[in-house]
């Protein structure tokens, strides 16, 4: 009866910066998936259940450094990470400094940043990324992922 209680929706974040292309289209990517059938193209799906936090700023150091540890592939920096590979100048070697970097320059960082916090999931600068966190939800709302166990204490009625 109170199961439903213990269970809440995840909540993904986007970093969104509405100039950048991938941003937008990971950002209506998203948008989609919470209106529409998910896969769209399984028109019996429905959509997906998550929170939507769309974020038009930078991440602070502490987030920069969670995102970092979510990512599949751990990279010998930070700022091979998050700072794009266009950017011509000095490159920090900290969180710290890449978020005072993308404040001063939104530019140098890789858009968008997605993050799943309940699964640990992450992707930068990439929709595929986000295709694969979306996969991950899809899976576990249709049963084919197994859910984490739940704590289940034994007692008079088990």
């Amino acid at each position: 009866m109170f199961n439903s209680f213990k269970r809440s929706l995840p909540e993904i974040s986007i970093f969104h910066l509405p100039t950048s292309a991938p941003s937008t289209k990971a950002l209506a990517l998203l948008r989609s998936s919470l209106s529409g059938p998910y896969p769209p193209t399984n028109p019996k799906k429905p959509p997906l259940e998550f929170t939507l936090s769309v974020v038009e700023d930078v991440p602070t150091p502490d987030q920069l450094t969670t995102i970092l540890s979510y990512l599949p592939s751990k990279t010998a920096s930070p700022a091979s990470a998050f700072i794009s590979a266009h950017w011509p100048d000095e490159r920090p070697d900290n969180v710290k400094g890449i978020a005072t970097l993308a404040k001063e320059h939104p530019g140098a960082l890789r858009w968008p940043i997605v993050v799943d916090w309940a699964d640990g999931q992450a992707a930068v600068g990439d929709v595929e990324g986000v295709k694969g966190i979306l996969e991950t939800l899809r899976k576990k709302r249709d049963g084919e992922a197994k859910e984490e166990e739940v704590y289940k204490p034994k007692g008079w009625f088990s």
